[in-house]
């Protein structure tokens, strides 16, 4: 694609998305007084700098410099942002303000029938926790994780939900985690976040997440909701792992109901589904009431001079083994990975972990965080779906940014030429 086109295309998704997701609408905390940049413009110009590989607010201030004039209009960015001005305006940011900015990028993309199941009957939503390390704690949403002896170290940690049927993977919801509980406690609540924001959309029918947050108190929430759960399972619950490693586990390999091959690199994996009825075994209290199935995924690896290693996990969900086909079961296990996906790309494309921007406010931080994942998805939909050749979609994510960062700096009035204007907000 030639590098007008690229532009065009770049400066067209940035300016419609950023549209979508309403940023204009986040209440605004400051004092009015004294007032020289709206939030809304502040918001567009963090997100632009982090879709265009900014890892700091500084980078962000030589971004918006640099801003070539179409793109100034075209984003409505008139002149270089400061980066101490940026900073002060994100930490009086209420983050539950900016998670209506997501869900409203993502029902846009609903509407527009881009977040599509691929594979799979239904949508399938993947929570995972992920956490970020601080020189900083306020016990509210950094919880403090050393002794009163060694380096202050608080960690921010947030529930993030991946629509993983989807081929885009976004990044549909994130829910904090409070200091006071983690993952396992954080659940619910996470879970009933998620589904206010897209009540009366059919998003997803099954809720997937690891051991973390296996128990029978979320898997009844799940329930309670009409869902379906697939919990990852370990000897965290010993009685239901136990039962289910000595039914399953000795099943060999000509036994499996299912299987795939992939080559990665040098290596070979083979991953080999087991498949069994609930009913089978003896569920603890309680657990009869909603348990349908009990998996094992055998994972083969043998790498280039031959060397075998097999890894076993064991899974647990409330649909009947005979919803799906068992290559569908497969699929649906090994899309939950794209959650863990998600956040890989964060920490290694975005680099989050290594600058989150904002270090002695945690609350910044989490600002920031969430912008991230506005920058993320907006981005991942592109990849995925406005990307219609499977080279282009599978461009790296550094390239991808490193794409929009020449589009933010180069594009020209000719190359934007016959975009439609912005839209105007809904009301």
């Amino acid at each position: 694609m030639s590098d007008a086109r690229m532009n065009r295309r770049l400066a067209g998704l940035l300016s419609t998305r950023l549209d979508e997701a309403r940023l204009d609408r986040v209440p605004d905390g400051r004092d009015p007084r004294g007032i020289r940049w709206s939030l809304g413009t502040l918001l567009r110009s963090a997100v632009a700098g982090i879709a265009a590989g900014a890892t700091s607010l500084a980078e962000v201030e030589r971004h918006t410099r640099a801003l070539s004039q179409a793109m100034r209009r075209r984003l409505g960015i008139p002149r270089r942002v400061p980066d101490t001005t940026l900073r002060d305006a994100l930490c009086t940011v209420d983050p539950k303000t900016l998670g209506p900015c997501l869900h409203a990028l993502i029902r846009a993309a609903y509407r527009r029938k881009a977040l599509a199941p691929e594979g799979l009957p239904f949508g399938v939503a993947s929570f995972d926790g992920k956490a970020t390390a601080l020189p900083a704690v306020d016990d509210h949403y950094a919880q403090r994780q050393t002794s009163s002896e060694g380096p202050l170290v608080g960690v921010v940690r947030t529930v993030t939900v991946t629509l993983t049927s989807s081929p885009a993977r976004p990044c549909i919801d994130v829910t904090p985690i409070p200091a006071t509980t983690n993952e396992m406690g954080a659940f619910p609540a996470a879970l009933e976040h998620f589904l206010v924001a897209y009540a009366g959309l059919d998003m997803a029918r099954v809720v997937t997440y690891d051991a973390g947050a296996c128990s029978l108190e979320n898997a009844a929430a799940v329930q309670k909701h009409g869902l379906h759960y697939v919990f990852g399972l370990t000897a965290a619950q010993p009685t239901l792992f136990e039962a289910a490693r000595l039914w399953l586990g000795a099943r060999s390999a000509a036994q499996a109901d299912d299987f795939s091959v992939d080559l990665a690199g040098e290596r070979r994996v083979t991953r080999r589904l087991y498949l069994g009825a609930a009913k089978e075994i003896d569920s603890p209290e309680g657990w009869e009431k909603h348990l349908r199935t009990v998996l094992r995924v055998e994972t083969e690896t043998v790498d280039a001079r031959g060397k075998r290693t097999v890894e076993n996990r064991y899974l647990i969900s409330s649909l009947a083994a005979d919803r799906l086909k068992p290559s569908e079961w497969l699929l649906l296990v090994r899309r939950h990975w794209g959650v863990e996906t998600t956040h890989q790309v964060l920490d290694v494309a975005f680099e989050e972990d290594d600058h989150p921007w904002i270090e002695q406010n945690p609350r910044g931080m989490l600002v920031v965080a969430l912008l991230r994942r506005i920058a993320y998805t907006l981005l991942s939909l592109f990849r995925s779906v406005t990307q219609r050749s499977e080279l282009k979609q599978a461009m790296p994510w550094k390239n991808l940014l490193g794409a929009i960062y020449l589009a933010l700096v180069t594009a020209t009035e000719e190359h934007l030429a016959g975009l439609r204007p912005r839209a105007a907000l809904p009301p």
